[in-house]
């Protein structure tokens, strides 16, 4: 079991399957260079290159940057230690980056660097993301180049009136303690944050434009007046070197606006806006939008009910949908400008992803380029006549193919790389692919034992693992590569079930939307119908199961556990919310809006209030510095039980955040989850 748990920890490093650029041509690598997987920007003379890269938090680092010049043959650090972002302007002749909270600009002709910004008020941030912009818009850099290169425009956060949340640490940060130790110190520290919690204060964002010429800054004030000031602007991009397309969300996120700003005059004019009164709007569809040489731009929305493609006019009016109904849009590649050919992927059942190309004219039906039932994806040149694309399943790793594309057609030139190393290793194991299934109108796979392994089976029956994450838009059960906890489960005799309820992703924006405004029942209710069905097979022992998740599936699990109803034996909840008041803003008042509003909500899918509902055994577990579900969160509810008369098990790791990865940390926790299954089934 142990080998098995080591084998999975490392390949987990190498399963993404970047292939190497050395594989193509010259031509090849000009041509796809967005896929080419390199640390290093490129631009003419010059080259960026970054080393010892350090986390912040689950997306940002700090990293010593260099600027290497090819035809003097230097290498000189930027921003004289470590920096966050650094972006070279088109031109190649400026590199923008982010030292402390403030945005700098080196000049890469003159070998000098000016302060864009110069706050020296550790809560204002100019350029990159705070704590919940990085975390919930997933994006680290908020500042962005014109065309250009004359203009910068960045995003300003103010988080004076963001609350602090603090906790204690424990063992060394750097250096050596008191006691001569590089791990223990005789005294703890206190580490902390700003973090807005649902219905609490955000940041006030603004946004900037800094002119390099006369480096002035002026700032879009039509985008944040008294009327409107409670917003967030997760996406900057330029149209062209004057217009600025601005992404404003409100609070509730139930109104996206895109706005065209004139970056010399201020002046914001709107031109798209998407408003829902029933669901929330993603704004991560504005990542997939696609705009054209001749002004129009191709829309990724959900208005009509799917996710869907759009054509629109360069004065923001829709001229058709360009992709069919009933079928998620996952991700936008690229137009043929020449062919006016649109290529994107969609998922053709739930748990597939296919790609497709469709011509502007309403006559072109959509056609399906990739052949094979998996999981496709695909990178394409800026032209979109090349493409590499990608296929994985259960049972092939990724496997990497340059493709020519011509209109809706597609040939396929040679493979770059087929990772059959790989799948000759996991198939050593000799370990079982999942059962793709339906169960009742949710998409399930489950994961049988081989005959071999006898040691739990009772009367030909086996225990059961239920493994989820349910949260909104989320989705488990898809058929792509992916060698996780759940084998270590099936080799150690466990059947697994692998489940999504209602509010998973690509069954329609009604589907996505079914627990909004009330998490946590809708999605226990399908959980506990799944495991009831799965108890009436033959092979499966209804009198032994459990149920596991981390985050978002470890409240869901405690949430499931407190049914009256519910059949499982044990459950584990690894880094529990277990009150949505306690998390972040942005996430929860996407789903559920703010506790201001929605009141009842809140209460109804709080876990302190169930505390006395538990049944089963429960294993809980928490890091103490988990930045994202704060231990709070497991703090409150243990005394909730401990005031409930309930019994559980705990498992703490000192100062470790949500992924519990440090040190020897993610060996044990497997070994612990283990040992627990296999004393509670």
């Amino acid at each position: 079991m142990k080998g098995l748990l080591i084998i999975l920890s490392v390949l987990t490093g190498i399963l993404g399957g970047e292939y190497n650029a050395k594989t193509l041509s010259v031509a090849e690598q000009d041509s796809i260079l967005a896929v080419s997987g390199q640390t290093s920007a490129v631009s003419g003379r010059y080259r960026l290159e970054k080393e010892n890269a350090q986390k912040i938090f689950r997306h940002s680092e700090v990293a010593d940057w260099f600027i290497v010049d090819t035809m003097r043959h230097t290498r000189k650090q930027l921003g004289g230690g470590p920096v966050r972002d650094a972006i070279m302007s088109p031109n190649g002749r400026y590199v923008a980056f982010a030292k402390g909270n403030n945005l700098y600009v080196h000049k890469l002709d003159f070998g000098t660097e000016v302060a864009v910004t110069k706050d020296e008020n550790p809560d204002i941030i100019n350029g990159v993301a705070d704590w919940l912009y990085e975390e919930e818009f997933a994006t680290t850099a908020l500042f962005a180049w014109s065309p250009d290169s004359k203009s910068l425009a960045f995003v300003r956060l103010d988080e004076t009136e963001v609350p602090t949340f603090s906790w204690e640490a424990y063992l060394m940060n750097e250096g050596v303690s008191e006691l001569g130790n590089e791990r223990y110190p005789q005294y703890s520290r206190i580490e902390s944050l700003r973090y807005p919690k649902a219905g609490c204060a955000n940041a006030k964002a603004s946004v900037c434009v800094y002119d390099v010429a006369t480096k002035g800054i002026l700032t879009l004030k039509d985008l944040t007046n008294e009327r409107v000031s409670d917003v967030y602007f997760p996406r900057l991009k330029w149209k062209d070197e004057n217009t600025l397309m601005v992404l404003r969300v409100n609070r509730d996120q139930t109104k996206m606006e895109v706005f065209a700003c004139n970056a010399k005059s201020t002046v914001a004019s709107l031109w798209y806006r998407e408003e829902s009164k029933k669901y929330f709007v993603d704004y991560s569809l504005f990542d997939e939008w696609q705009w054209l040489s001749d002004g129009r731009v191709i829309v990724l929305s959900e208005q009509d009910g799917w996710r869907q493609a759009y054509l629109y006019k360069n004065d923001g009016t829709q001229v058709r949908a360009l992709t069919p109904e009933g079928i998620d849009v996952t991700a936008i590649y690229g137009v043929n400008a020449q062919t006016q050919t649109l290529y994107y992927q969609a998922a053709a059942t739930p748990s597939t992803r296919q790609i497709y190309a469709v011509g502007f004219k309403k006559s072109v039906i959509s056609n399906q380029l990739s052949e094979g039932e998996g999981f496709w994806s695909a990178r394409f040149d800026k032209e979109a006549t090349r493409a590499v694309f990608c296929y994985q399943s259960f049972d092939t790793p990724n496997t990497y193919s340059l493709c020519k594309v011509d209109g809706v057609k597609c040939k396929v030139e040679r493979t770059i790389a087929d990772n059959k190393e790989v799948q000759e290793a996991w198939q050593a194991n000799e370990l079982p692919e999942p059962e793709l299934m339906n169960i009742n109108g949710l998409e399930a796979m489950l994961m049988m034992p081989n005959e071999g392994v006898s040691e739990l089976v009772n009367e030909g029956k086996r225990p059961l693992v239920v493994m989820h994450y349910s949260g909104p838009a989320s989705q488990r059960v898809l058929n792509r590569w992916r060698k996780k906890f759940e084998y270590a489960l099936v080799e150690a005799g466990y059947a697994v079930l692998i489940v999504d309820p209602r509010g998973s992703d690509c069954k329609g924006r009604a589907w996505r939307n079914e627990t909004y405004m009330s998490l946590g029942q809708k999605e226990a209710d399908d959980l506990i119908m799944a495991a009831k069905e799965m108890a009436k097979r033959d092979d499966i022992d209804g009198e032994r199961m459990a149920i596991m998740g981390w985050s978002y599936g470890g409240y869901q699990t405690l949430f499931t556990m407190s049914q009256k109803n519910h059949p499982f034996k044990a459950g584990v909840a690894i880094a529990p919310v277990t009150d949505w008041r306690l998390y972040d803003s942005a996430y929860t008042e996407r789903y559920m809006r703010r506790p201001q509003v929605n009141a009842r909500g809140y209460e109804e899918a709080s876990l302190l209030s169930r505390a006395k509902d538990l049944t089963g055994s429960v294993l809980i577990i928490h890091g103490t510095a988990d930045d994202n579900v704060h231990a709070q969160h497991t703090w409150q509810y243990i005394d909730a039980l401990v005031q409930a008369d309930k019994q559980f098990e705990m498992q703490i790791y000192t100062d470790d955040n949500h992924h519990l990865r440090k040190g020897n940390n993610a060996q044990h926790m497997h070994n612990r989850v283990l040992n627990f299954l296999r004393k509670a089934l």
